[in-house]
């Protein structure tokens, strides 16, 4: 048998999509294995700048503990409340009381409604969802900043605790 008629055979092709398969399934394992390690990489680098940043006494991760949930920070945005603005870093706090630096780039869209604003329009207090990238300091470089209108508070009275 010659080659080319080896190639145009039944068996040379299934063998060839049997290889075309295989190597999608590696390529597809080796992208979750690179999104997997920039996550890793970002909530180390986090926690490592957190004391620096935020001061406070050094504490040595030890994983997830009994009854702890077993997560990774959010990487490429949050929502919470503004507690901080330098410009162009704002710093902001989620529902879980962690403290996440958002850096405003000359590109990022920040929104009220369907009005776009400046940064300077931004307040202490506004409730915020970004959505960005990570970088190297552990910040999170801010695409879109959408201002929210505030929780509504009006289902319990302060003073009852249901």
């Amino acid at each position: 048998m010659k080659l080319g008629e080896f190639f145009q055979s039944a068996l040379a092709k299934l063998i060839l999509r049997g290889i075309a398969i295989i190597v999608a399934a590696l390529l597809i394992f080796q992208a979750g294995v690179l999104v997997g390690f920039h996550k890793a990489g970002f909530s180390y680098r986090w926690g490592e700048d957190y004391y620096r940043t935020f001061g406070g006494q050094r504490k040595i991760f030890k994983g997830p503990q009994r009854g702890e949930p077993n997560e990774f920070p959010a990487v490429h945005g949050s929502a919470g409340k503004i507690i901080k603005i330098t410009l162009p870093t704002i710093v902001i706090e989620d529902k879980d009381k962690i403290e996440k630096i958002i850096v405003i780039k000359d590109g990022t869209v920040i929104r009220r409604f369907r009005d776009e604003i400046k940064p300077t329009d931004l307040k202490v207090d506004d409730s915020v969802v970004v959505i960005g990238s990570p970088n190297d300091k552990s910040e999170i470089e801010a695409r879109l900043i959408r201002l929210m209108p505030p929780p509504p508070n009006f289902f319990f009275d302060k003073n009852t605790k249901k």
